[in-house]
C-alpha cells in the first residue's frame, strides 16, 4: 500500500511539474526582413505591396506577382516595375498562408494605400533594433539582374506607421 501511494504521489508530482512549465514561442525575423520593408513588425512572412498588387515573401526574398499564366514566384519584379520603388511604396503585412490566394480582397481592402509614401522603412531607421535587417538592402535585382535604378531612392519622409496598420 505505502509503494501505491508514493507510486500514486509522484504521478500526480510529475504532471504538476509537466503542467507548470509555460511554453514562450518568440518569433522574430527582423534579420530577414529585407531593408525597404516597414518598421515595427519583429516578424513578417508577407508584404502585400497595393501599389503594383503584387506580394514579398519574406523567408524565401522572394515577389510573387499576377503572370500571364497564374502567380510567378521569383528574385525580381518583371520589367513592367521597374520604376517602382521599394522603399517609398506602402507595404501592408500579412501574416497568413498563401496570402495571394485572397488577392481579389486585399486588391480591394487595401486600395485605399495606393500612393501612400508615409511608412517609415527599416533600411532609414536608426534603431538598433533594425541593425540585422539593414544588411538586405540588395535583395531586389532588376529584370535582367542588374540592380534597378529606382530601388535605392528612398525620396520618403520616413513618418511612417510602422505601428501595426495595415496589419492582417
Amino acid at each position: 500500500m505505502k509503494k501505491l501511494f508514493l507510486l500514486l504521489l509522484m504521478v500526480v508530482s510529475s504532471g504538476l511539474i509537466f503542467k507548470s512549465q509555460a511554453q514562450v514561442s518568440v518569433n522574430i525575423n527582423i534579420g530577414a526582413q529585407p531593408a525597404w520593408g516597414p518598421t515595427g513588425y519583429d516578424y513578417v512572412d508577407y508584404y502585400y505591396l497595393p501599389d503594383i498588387e503584387s506580394y514579398y515573401y519574406v523567408p524565401k526574398k522572394q515577389f510573387i506577382y499576377l503572370g500571364s499564366g497564374g502567380w510567378v514566384f521569383t528574385t525580381a519584379l518583371p520589367s513592367r516595375y521597374s520604376g517602382y520603388d521599394l522603399y517609398n511604396g506602402y507595404k501592408v503585412v500579412i501574416n497568413s498562408r498563401q496570402p495571394y490566394r485572397y488577392f481579389e480582397t486585399h486588391k480591394v481592402k487595401y486600395a485605399k494605400f495606393k500612393g501612400n509614401h508615409g511608412q517609415s522603412a527599416i533600411g532609414k531607421s536608426k534603431g538598433q533594433k533594425y541593425s540585422p535587417a539593414k544588411g538586405n538592402a540588395k535583395v531586389y535585382k532588376g529584370d535582367k539582374g542588374k540592380p534597378s535604378p529606382h530601388f535605392n531612392k528612398g525620396n520618403g519622409n520616413g513618418k511612417g506607421h510602422g505601428n501595426g496598420k495595415g496589419k492582417h
